[in-house]
């Protein structure tokens, strides 16, 4: 008489073994469905933030372009148009080496920073 009592353990036994294979199924194809998800979710946010940024960094070069024009215009009737033009270039030569020079010295002291 133990027979049919170890079959049918048997029975449940592999039964439960199936449930939970069928159930770590399910859950693993949940899981990689969420993880698209995300990264949908992720992929579009980048996206936008690059088009936004994009969009946002030509807007500020278009006003810095009409900034030097307006100047130019501004000087050039108090030493002629040519000497504006150049003022404005070398002015604006200047302030960008001073911008790359610091952008060095940050760029030295982060590598500083990663060796110690």
């Amino acid at each position: 008489m133990p027979e049919p009592d170890t079959e049918a353990e048997g029975d449940t036994v592999r039964a439960a073994f199936a449930r939970l294979y069928s159930d770590g199924r399910a859950y693993a194809d949940a899981e990689i469905e969420r993880q698209k998800l995300r990264a949908g979710i992720a992929g579009s946010g980048v996206r936008d933030a690059a088009i936004f940024g994009t969009a946002g960094f030509l807007l500020v070069l278009s006003a810095l372009i009409a900034l030097l024009v307006g100047l130019i215009m501004t000087l050039a009737p108090h030493i002629g148009p040519g000497w504006a033009t150049a003022a404005v270039f070398g002015g604006s030569l200047i302030i960008a080496l001073a911008l790359l020079l610091i952008a060095k010295s940050r760029i030295t002291r982060m590598r500083k920073a990663l060796r110690s």
